[in-house]
């Protein structure tokens, strides 16, 4: 039994050439892809309320995972806490996650036009004009939605709440 839980997990984990033939399966099904991506570093109810609101908007719902090298560009050498495998799993193993996909770059501009999903999710701290893929997205004929996070809750706060001990 444990193995076919591992297996499942592996199988959510995909490279791009994989999953975009995955996508593909799921269109000629005529399934409505969602797609967000983020660092996810520590996972928190932020970010399970964060993804339901995303699952819920399709019938399929694709993360895009900063690999660590990205993180540490973005966030800075102490980032990540957990590897880029320790999170891809995590999130995995999560029964509304589909797929999830590691990209390298600082932004998952590459990954989403490759996928081109019918609906690109982000926080609601961005300006939709300001959401990598949202052009192209838009221009595809797909939609960009913003959702509320919840508030007080980030990786970055539960950091410092562990700093201040």
């Amino acid at each position: 039994m444990k193995k076919d839980i591992e297996k499942k997990l592996l199988n959510k984990i995909q490279e791009l050439s994989a999953i975009k033939n995955t996508v593909a399966g799921w269109r000629a099904n005529g399934q409505k892809v969602v797609f967000t991506n983020g660092v996810f570093d520590l996972l928190h109810i932020g970010h399970v309320t964060y993804l339901t609101k995303a699952a819920e908007l399709g019938d399929k719902l694709i993360i895009g995972l900063n690999s660590d090298s990205s993180v540490k560009r973005i966030k800075g050498d102490s980032r990540p806490i957990n590897t880029q495998d320790s999170r891809a799993a995590l999130l995995a193993a999560m029964f509304f996650v589909d797929a999830v996909v590691l990209f390298e770059e600082d932004t998952p501009l590459c990954l989403i036009k490759t996928l081109m999903p019918d609906v690109l999710v982000k926080g609601a701290d961005y300006a939709i004009e300001n959401i990598a893929g949202a052009k192209e997205v838009i221009a595809n004929g797909g939609e960009v939605k913003t959702i509320n996070f919840v508030e007080g809750q980030s990786s970055t706060s539960i950091i410092q709440k562990i700093k201040e001990r």
